[in-house]
């Protein structure tokens, strides 16, 4: 008993030098750093192969088995981006859970090291795979989950496809002879694809007249960028405000009379004409999971000033900002899986409960964005709630045991 003493008061000690401070500090750094790296490369890995598994009921003549391993790997950073949370999550446990079962969290507790301190020490590895989280969804995301999207559409044959694309409802006017302007009905416009060069993908356009009756239906390849023209020709004065045109290619057009009968024509090109730049164009044909940070915050300034809301990519914009609290506070509540209730427990229920715990956690993120679409409700308030709920969950647990 003496002795026990003896090193308990000697481990004291030895706490309040900063040179063991910091022996202390890398040592349990490193073991959560590397804890957190298997988790996340684990399950990572685990997503990786059951992907492959899925992809092996789709191959045939036109998807080939070089066409599905590319298909995944364009796939990977989005699920190791999606894992990411909840690898942190594990790995917290994991690390501090072999701690606990070598008793060296009893030893750096009775050497005066407090809970926060060593709450602390593991946080700072998690902010590695922050940044992670956010290169990977600013950067990578938006160009590899493309390529993959180019991959499936060769190999989409179904006649059920799902709605993507730009659409949008412009109301024509003719010009009268004396200048003034008369409701000509209007256009449905959809384009499927459009890039930050100023081409853009597959064009259908249908004109309607003032009673909703469909005159004209217009399909098109592709376009090109052609430039832009002020909308008011008349004025000297610099304009603020421009017509932007696209050169149409090998463009169709079926046009329908009053007798219910068609005609059809092929025209090599034709103008499109749209009141924003090839770069609105560009972030509206795109869904918001694979827009990055920065043009998630682009496309909502630009539907604020066209006076509408897209709850979808603000869902997504405040689900990428506030990525990084969703791994720490899942961080937090994982040292409360070590230091709380299930301390006397063995590392195995710890996992279960920490595994069980992050998909609850994924699951709620989903459901509350799901509720802000459906109601309207603020989307950053939405997704801050289970960030919230999880870290004050978490202090809780670890505060009742101190």
């Amino acid at each position: 008993m003496r002795s026990l003493f003896a090193k308990s008061a000697g481990a004291g000690q030895l706490a309040k030098k900063p040179a063991n401070l910091k022996v202390l500090s890398r040592y349990v750094k490193l073991n959560a750093l590397l804890a957190i790296i298997a988790a996340v490369v684990g399950l990572w890995a685990l997503q990786l192969v059951f992907s492959y598994l899925s992809e092996l009921d789709s191959l045939d003549d036109r998807y080939t088995m070089g066409q599905a391993l590319k298909y995944i790997f364009y796939r990977s950073p989005y699920f190791l981006e999606q894992f990411i949370p909840t690898g942190a999550l594990l790995g917290a446990v994991i690390g501090l859970g072999l701690l606990a079962n070598k008793s060296e969290l009893v030893v750096m507790r009775a050497a005066g090291v407090s809970i926060y301190r060593i709450v602390g020490w593991v946080l700072q590895p998690a902010f590695i795979f922050v940044l992670l989280a956010l290169a990977i969804n600013q950067f990578v995301l938006p160009h590899s989950n493309q390529l993959a999207k180019q991959i499936n559409d060769e190999d989409n044959t179904s006649l059920v496809t799902s709605v993507r694309g730009y659409w949008t409802v412009q109301p024509r006017f003719e010009n009268a002879q004396d200048g003034s302007a008369t409701p000509d009905g209007s256009d449905i416009l959809y384009i499927d694809y459009a890039d930050v060069q100023g081409n853009i993908g597959e064009v259908k356009r249908w004109h309607l007249d003032n009673n909703g009756n469909l005159q004209t239906a217009v399909h098109a390849n592709g376009g090109k960028y052609t430039g832009r023209e002020p909308i008011d020709v008349t004025s000297d004065k610099p304009s603020e405000q421009y017509r932007y045109e696209w050169q149409l290619n090998d463009m169709v057009e079926l046009s329908i009379n009053q007798g219910f009968e068609s005609s059809q024509a092929v025209s090599p090109s034709d103008t499109l004409s749209l009141p924003f730049a090839p770069e609105s164009v560009y972030l509206l044909t795109r869904k918001a999971e694979d827009l990055s940070l920065t043009q998630l915050y682009e496309h909502r300034q630009f539907m604020r000033g066209q006076g509408k809301r897209s709850l979808d990519h603000e869902v997504a914009f405040w689900q990428k900002l506030l990525s990084p609290l969703s791994i720490l506070s899942l961080v937090i509540v994982a040292c409360s899986f070590v230091f709380g209730s299930l301390r006397t427990h063995s590392l195995g229920l710890r996992i279960v409960v920490a595994l069980l715990f992050g998909l609850l956690f994924s699951y709620i993120q989903d459901l509350v964005g799901f509720i802000s679409l459906a109601t309207g409700f603020s989307p950053m308030l939405m997704v801050l709630l289970p960030i919230i709920g999880s870290a004050l969950l978490g202090g809780y647990l670890i505060k009742r045991q101190m």
